[in-house]
């Protein structure tokens, strides 16, 4: 079995929290998304932190390009595998 995990990279916690809500119903994912602050290094303001969205897709069946789409809507990007 081949795990493949895709990160996608948000501006901050509300664009991270509406990706995540619109994964079940957009790319039929069972699995609930992680969530994951990521403060840019050097930075202690929250202002300057990213937030990550992490998908298991451990039958590789979603689509990178579909998944980059959707990021892009919220200000984010696919993280390259």
């Amino acid at each position: 079995m081949n795990d493949v995990r895709h990160v996608l990279v948000l501006p901050d916690r509300d664009a991270a929290e509406e990706v995540a809500e619109e994964l079940p119903d957009r790319f039929g994912i069972a699995e609930e998304p992680q969530l994951v602050r990521d403060a840019l290094a050097g930075e202690d303001d929250a202002e300057d932190a990213q937030w990550l969205v992490v998908v298991e897709d451990p039958e590789s069946r979603l689509d990178p390009a579909a998944l980059d789409e959707l990021a892009a809507e919220h200000e984010g990007w696919l993280e390259a595998p």
